[in-house]
């Protein structure tokens, strides 16, 4: 299983999105710092599920940087996040 499809699967385990997009951007990011071979090192997440009311910005990040934060430890370099309770 690649590690999108990994992350997808934990998040929404986590989370039960309304909306969830995984984006293997690594390609884009060839010759910067932490690009490797193969990709999977630059992901984006956009991200929206009820779990996140009453949270703030940095609270819903570090909730999601929790949940992926096995595949951060194995490889990833760099993740953006999009997160929201609501569209």
């Amino acid at each position: 299983m690649s590690t999108r499809d990994i992350m997808i699967t934990k998040l929404e385990a986590a989370f039960k999105p309304q909306l969830l997009e995984v984006t293997d951007e690594s390609e884009s990011h060839r010759g910067h710092g932490g690009w490797r071979e193969g990709g999977e090192t630059h992901f984006r997440i956009k991200i929206i599920s009820t779990a996140f009311e009453g949270m703030s910005r940095v609270a819903m990040h570090r909730a999601v940087n929790e949940c992926v934060a096995e595949e951060i430890a194995n490889g990833v370099h760099a993740l953006a996040i999009e997160a929201k309770s609501h569209s």
